[in-house]
């Protein structure tokens, strides 16, 4: 299927369907639950702040509600799946912290990494059993300088850099769904895994706690550089619903992968790695303590 200008008048139906949206309360995330609730669909803002949460679910028209996920707390996560019920159609993991300062999740490891990679995966995993047609993970084209030392994950001898850090994590996105991709084709599921890079987009992610002059440049640039939150949000709505191959990577067809309209893109070369992703899939679920179960997900029928 081509995907030359391919928008969200595009978007097939999905009344009856289930979606779960992480990071839904504003950006890109908002975007994405926007344009899926005027599809039909009904959406699970699954955010940090509730009240947030709420305010944005008001200003959606559709089908929505609101649920608790702090994704730098696997208590938090273990607690959002163990109180879902009933089935998800499309999970999109698209929330993250970009370009913090050093921090640490609540379990202890380095906070971009734990909350944009650790989070995802167990949230993933613990959801499997309910989803019944794909995951799309949002990455970025940051992934092309990230490097992942299995050895200094927490860079105790590398130096931390807010955004060595971040390229790292989005590189993560990337392994991960390369390796999910594999395991659920492995066990014929029904399920397929995407990833999905929305280009330049006007949001708040990577202004956490910087200088608030440096701010208003990135909003005055965001005013008349960046993609709105709804075009940003097509490379994530083509990655959960259009006819791809599993493992697909969707970003922007316009020159530097910035702007324009969904399309299949090109990954680094790190990050199609497959002895790197089985890898990083071990060491996710030693950290976690979250295991991929081929019980549990759909079979192809």
């Amino acid at each position: 299927m081509s995907s030359t200008r391919w928008t969200a008048a595009d978007m097939p139906s999905l009344d009856g369907r289930t979606v779960v949206v992480t990071g839904a309360n504003s950006g890109v995330g908002f975007g994405t639950s926007t344009i899926l609730a005027r599809a039909g669909a009904h959406v699970v803002l699954a955010v940090r702040d509730l009240d947030r949460g709420a305010d944005a679910a008001r200003r959606i028209d559709g089908s929505t509600e609101v649920r608790r996920l702090d994704l730098a707390d696997l208590s938090s996560v273990r607690e959002f799946a163990r109180r879902f019920e009933g089935e998800i159609s499309i999970l999109i993991n698209n929330a993250g912290v970009a370009m913090v300062p050093r921090g640490r999740t609540r379990d202890g490891f380095e906070m971009q990494f734990g909350t944009n990679h650790l989070g995802h995966f167990a949230l993933t995993n613990l959801l499997l059993p309910r989803i019944t047609d794909r995951v799309v993970t949002v990455s970025s084209d940051a992934h092309r300088i990230g490097r992942i030392d299995f050895d200094d994950l927490d860079y105790a001898r590398s130096g931390y850099g807010p955004v060595k850090a971040y390229a790292r994590s989005k590189l993560a996105n990337l392994l991960f769904t390369l390796e999910l991709d594999r395991r659920l084709r492995e066990t014929g599921s029904a399920v397929q895994a995407t990833a999905a890079y929305p280009g330049y987009a006007d949001s708040n992610i990577g202004t956490a706690d910087r200088n608030r002059y440096l701010v208003s440049l990135v909003h005055l640039a965001g005013r008349y550089l960046a993609q709105s939150p709804e075009q940003a949000a097509l490379p994530s709505l083509y990655a959960a619903t259009q006819d791809i191959p599993g493992g697909s990577y969707i970003g922007p067809d316009g020159v530097g992968g910035m702007w324009g309209y969904p399309t299949r893109i090109s990954r680094s070369a790190r990050a199609g790695d497959a002895a790197s992703a089985q890898q990083l899939w071990q060491v996710s679920e030693d950290l976690t303590s979250v295991r991929f179960d081929p019980e549990s997900v759909g079979r192809r029928s």
